[in-house]
C-alpha cells in the first residue's frame, strides 16, 4: 500500500496545516488547565475524579473486508505512514473513585483513508484500491479495588465495550465499490494496578479481555504508563498500548491490531 493518486500532497498538507492550528488551540488550554489545578487537593473524601486526554501512535496491520463479494484490504502500516493518511483522532480516559468503588471509562476515535493497488496475475496492469476505516470505540467498566493500600492498588472490574466501525473500499476504473458500517457491544473484564515506587513517580498496568462471540470474537488490550507527580492535581504519562480486534458477523470482517506509544496528561479533582 505505497502507492498514492496523484494531487494527495496538498490534500496532506490541509490535513497537517488543520492538525497544527488544532494543537496551538488545545496546548495553551492545557497548560492553562493545569495552572488552574496546581493547587492543594482537597483530602480524600467522597467521590474522586481523573479526566486524561493523551496521544497515542499506533501502527496498524490487518485485514479488512466490508463486503463478501469484495477483496481482502491488507495492510501493515508504521505511524508515520498512517500519519499522512490520518484524516482525525481524538482519545480520552478517566475514572470515578468513591471508597473502594471505582467507574473506568475510556473514548477514542480516528478515521484514516489508505490506497492500495492489486496486481494481476500473468498481466501487465493492476486496479488501485482507495479504503477508508472510521472507527470509534467507547468502554465503560465498573469494579472494586481489591487491593488499596497507599503504595499500591489492584483494582477488578468488568463492563462493556461499544464499537462502530465504518468501512469503505472503492476500485477504481472497475465500477466495484461497496461500504459498510457496524455497532455492537462487547462485554469486557478488566484489571488495573498501580504502583508508587517512589514519592512523585509510578506505573499503571491496564488489560482487558471481551468479545466471546456476543458481539466480536475477541477484542483485547493492554496498557502501560510511567507517570510523574507533578502536584497532587496534575500528572504526565508515557508509555505503551496494544488494542486488537476480530470480528466477524453480517458478512463485514476485520481483524485488525494497533500497537504504539503514548503520551498524556492526567488532571485529579
Amino acid at each position: 500500500m505505497v502507492d498514492r493518486s496523484e494531487g494527495s500532497t496538498p490534500i496532506v498538507s490541509r490535513r497537517i496545516a488543520r492538525g497544527a492550528r488544532f494543537l496551538a488551540v488545545l496546548l495553551p488550554a492545557l497548560l492553562v488547565a493545569a495552572q488552574l489545578l496546581a493547587r492543594p487537593a482537597h483530602a480524600e473524601d467522597g467521590w474522586r475524579f481523573q479526566v486524561t486526554p493523551y496521544a497515542w501512535a499506533p501502527s496498524l496491520s490487518g485485514n479488512i473486508k466490508p463486503r463478501p463479494f469484495l477483496p481482502t484490504a491488507s495492510f501493515d502500516r508504521p505511524f508515520s505512514d498512517i500519519l499522512e493518511n490520518l484524516d482525525g483522532a481524538f482519545f480520552v480516559s478517566g475514572t470515578a473513585r468513591y471508597d473502594r468503588f471505582v467507574i473506568f471509562g475510556d473514548f477514542t476515535w480516528s478515521a484514516v483513508t489508505e490506497q492500495d493497488r492489486i496486481a494481476l496475475p500473468f498481466a501487465p496492469f493492476g486496479f488501485d484500491v482507495h479504503g477508508q476505516v472510521r472507527q470509534l470505540s467507547a468502554t465503560l467498566a465498573g469494579g472494586y479495588s481489591v487491593v488499596a493500600r497507599p503504595e499500591f492498588t489492584l483494582d477488578l472490574l468488568a463492563g462493556a465495550r461499544l464499537w462502530h466501525i465504518d468501512a469503505s473500499v472503492n476500485i477504481r476504473g472497475t465500477g466495484l465499490a461497496a461500504s459498510k458500517s457496524d455497532t455492537w457491544l462487547d462485554p469486557v473484564l478488566a484489571a488495573r494496578a498501580r504502583w508508587q515506587f517512589a514519592p512523585d513517580w509510578s506505573v499503571i498496568a491496564y488489560t482487558d479481555v471481551g468479545g466471546f462471540g456476543a458481539g466480536s470474537n475477541l477484542t483485547w488490550q493492554a496498557v502501560g504508563t510511567l507517570n510523574y507527580r507533578v502536584n497532587d492535581r496534575v500528572f504526565l504519562s508515557a508509555g505503551y498500548r496494544h488494542m486488537a480486534l476480530d470480528y466477524d458477523r453480517g458478512g463485514m470482517k476485520l481483524d485488525i491490531d494497533m500497537s504504539g506509544p503514548l503520551i498524556g496528561a492526567t488532571f485529579r479533582f
